[in-house]
């Protein structure tokens, strides 16, 4: 198995989580890109008490090289650089991201469409 997964955990200001579903969840140059299998967008269930919401999105690829592939193409790096030295939006807090190996995977069906 050499499925890998790329995780990118987004605290932001309370009712901002929409902003960022819309973002990672509108069609993008990313689902083109060889080894691609899926991207997921999920928000945190919210308490009252919380100060800020919390989004994940896991982007899951067919191999490491896929993602390195990807992390190395023109379109990402384009994007990026289109990007530098822009503030980030004023509604993100913090963002941090994490790249896993899957070692097993256990009664996977793939889903129905959202």
């Amino acid at each position: 198995m050499n499925m890998f997964v790329v995780k990118r955990n987004i605290k932001v200001q309370q009712g901002s989580s929409d902003k960022l579903v819309e973002r990672f969840g509108s069609p993008g140059i990313i689902e083109q890109n060889e080894g691609f299998i899926d991207l997921q967008v999920m928000v945190k269930e919210a308490k009252r008490s919380d100060e800020y919401e919390e989004v994940i999105v896991l982007i899951r690829w067919e191999s490491k090289e896929a993602w390195k592939n990807w992390e190395k193409s023109d379109a990402h790096v384009q994007g990026h650089r289109e990007n530098r030295g822009k503030p980030k939006p004023e509604y993100v807090i913090e963002a941090s991201h994490d790249a896993y190996e899957v070692k097993a995977i256990k009664g996977y069906r793939a889903p129905a469409a959202i």
